[in-house]
């Protein structure tokens, strides 16, 4: 026994450059930061590896690893006693797999393959025309407030097939959190010795029948396919995420999808990996974000109910399913966390409850359908699915609507638009999902926009000296870019500056910007009287005049006879005034007025404007010059 106590301490002590192949992984809330936890970890007496940041640019949440040798009870023990750790759990493997939910009767709809264009795409006419559709009036909510979605829905699920034409557009990359990689395609978790041939599309009378693929689906395969996903427990929730977001894309079509994958096509996934998609997708601006799984807990995990806040409180909207068990008010999380979380039940087309649903005022905000949903599959088909899980998506896909018509919408809103709801039986909470009456119940707001205050009002100053004010930009709504700032109207002989010239806004803090005028001093020729005085502007003009009055002398001189000397004495006299007389024989009219030099006297408006693509916005100040 102290050999192998012997052996483990050793091998703690140990410097690893990479984690084992068997490891413990702990969530680990931390104070100290990425460099102090990772010098840590190199403590024999904790002998851990920080694989990174959880919670992106916050910089307090951490994934660490030990050898699976290391008992992880002592492991946390010691890691909870250490100063700098605030806490520290065990990292979970979860199941979004699970329930009562089964497919029962292939919906007709399946097979109604007719193309349609919907916002840009071709689509199957059964997708667009569903009863769950006509149901929460997807249609009428979209025509009657001329909403189709706005802003970036974010899935955490098992990824999404990122070449469906249905998501042409609107498809952002995502990131899948089990490769650690950009993209969130759940095809790279097909083997390809599984399908040596993948499924290709089909269109009109070339599609396949429905064939069940899972416990919860049905989608339109060759029968190959279909047996090989139906019997192979690796492919148990594959296709899951792209059913959900083509849900999703039904209600709102013009948002923004963001895939995160957290979970393997098996349906299983690390609870560090959903927290990651938590933070990734805040910080990534989704405002909304649907979550269509749960887990059945004694009592919440408070690393997941803090990452679930913090969305809350940036804004995001969160909806998640209540699972498939058939429980009246089961302890299911992330629905759990009622007051920041909308926990979605399911309904049949015929507005009953669904058999296999979860109900209870205590975790059902409101109910879908969630029966025979028509929607998007991988390989570029499409499926029916059973369970809460589709049921939730109508919901984030609604919330997409009322960020369309409130941009700037919270958590809270969102759910209080939503609660006006049809009620169709007990224990469903506010009901089933009505759209219209959702959007109907939530007053308009104007769009973000910014607004410009500039101070003083007015300056006074002489010639020559300048004057300072601010230009304050404060974002109204939410507003979020550049805003480009000019002045105009300055007086002449003036120049107005703006530091500085561009300026960007974050949504909500204002920010302040100079504004500067400077003015010149004034300057003034001499009076008319004395410029009559002054040198002629040419030289040219000096000798023309000289020789135009030498020649007068001399006629005046040879036809008036006077003698020589009287005529020179003459001419010394009157030839001075003759050159430098610069106005002689002209009239007044010509002559130039006084011309004044610098920043002239008075009262002036100058505007200073905010300019982005599509905003304009002014504020006046007043600048008198002595």
């Amino acid at each position: 026994m102290r050999w192998r106590i012997f052996l483990l301490v050793l091998f703690l002590a140990l410097p690893r450059l990479t984690p084992a192949a068997n490891q413990n992984r702990f969530i680990v809330r931390s104070t100290l930061g990425l460099q102090a936890l990772t010098q840590l970890c190199t403590l024999p007496t904790l002998g851990c590896t920080v694989v990174g940041g959880l919670d992106a640019s916050l910089n307090q949440l951490f994934l660490l690893t030990t050898p699976s040798i290391v008992d992880p009870t002592a492991f946390l023990t010691a890691l909870r006693a250490t100063p700098g750790i605030v806490d520290a759990e065990l990292d979970e493997v979860l199941s979004m797999i699970g329930g009562l939910n089964k497919v029962t009767t292939i919906p007709s709809g399946l097979s109604d393959t007719t193309l349609v264009t919907y916002y840009g795409a071709s689509v199957w006419h059964g997708y667009v025309n569903q009863p769950a559709a006509a149901k929460v009036q997807v249609s009428q909510a979209q025509n009657m407030f001329s909403m189709t979605g706005a802003g970036i829905v974010a899935d955490i699920d098992t990824g999404v097939d990122p070449n469906h034409p249905v998501f042409a557009g609107v498809l952002l990359q995502g990131y899948d959190f089990t490769r650690n990689q950009q993209g969130a395609s759940e095809m790279n978790d097909l083997i390809s010795t599984d399908f040596p041939v993948p499924p290709s599309a089909c269109s009109g009378s070339t599609c396949p029948q429905a064939a069940i693929v899972n416990q919860q689906s049905a989608a339109i395969l060759d029968q190959q396919s279909a047996a090989i996903l139906d019997q192979n427990p690796k492919y148990t929730a594959f296709g899951h995420g792209t059913m959900v977001m083509g849900v999703i894309h039904l209600v709102a079509p013009q948002a923004k999808l963001l895939p995160l994958k957290a979970f393997n096509s098996d349906g299983t996934g690390y609870l560090s990996d959903i927290l990651r998609a938590m933070y990734y997708a805040v910080q990534n601006n989704a405002k909304v974000v649907n979550m269509s799984f749960e887990f059945k807990v004694s009592s919440p995990d408070p690393e997941l109910q803090a990452a679930i806040n913090y969305a809350n409180q940036l804004g995001v909207v969160c909806s998640a399913s209540v699972g498939n068990d058939a429980q009246l008010n089961p302890s299911v999380y992330p629905a759990g966390f009622t007051t920041a979380v909308m926990g979605i039940a399911s309904t049949s087309d015929l507005d009953t409850r669904s058999s296999f649903s979860n109900y209870g005022n205590a975790i059902v905000f409101v109910a879908a359908p969630g029966e025979a949903i028509i929607t998007t599959y991988p390989f570029a088909t499409y499926a029916a699915g059973w369970g809460t899980s589709f049921s939730a998506p109508f919901v984030s896909g609604g919330a997409s609507l009322l960020v369309n018509k409130q941009p700037a919408i919270t958590h809270s809103v969102a759910a209080a638009a939503i609660a006006h709801a049809d009620v169709v039986g007990p224990d469903l909470g506010h009901g089933r999902l009505n759209l219209v009456l959702a959007l109907g119940s939530l007053s308009s707001a104007p769009p973000p926009d910014f607004d410009i205050l500039a101070a003083p009002s007015d300056a006074s100053i002489a010639a020559g000296e300048s004057a300072s004010y601010t230009a304050s930009l404060t974002p109204i709504g939410g507003f979020k870019g550049t805003v480009t700032l000019n002045c105009s109207g300055a007086p002449a002989a003036s120049t107005c500056s703006i530091s500085p010239s561009q300026v960007t806004l974050n949504g909500n803090d204002p920010v302040i910007a100079s504004v500067t005028l400077a003015t010149t001093a004034r300057s003034f020729l001499p009076p008319t009287g004395l410029r009559r005085f002054a040198l002629p502007l040419a030289r040219g003009e000096l000798l023309l005049r000289f020789c135009t009055y030498f020649l007068l002398c001399t006629l005046f001189w040879r036809l008036a006879r006077v003698p020589r000397r009287v005529a020179v004495l003459i001419a010394a006299l009157v030839l001075p005034i003759a050159l430098l007389c610069t106005s002689c024989g002209s009239s007044s009219s010509t002559n130039p007025p006084p011309v004044q030099h610098g920043t002239p006297q008075g009262a002036f408006t100058i505007a200073v404007t905010g300019a982005t693509a599509n905003l304009n916005h002014t504020a006046n100040i007043k600048l008198t010059v002595n």
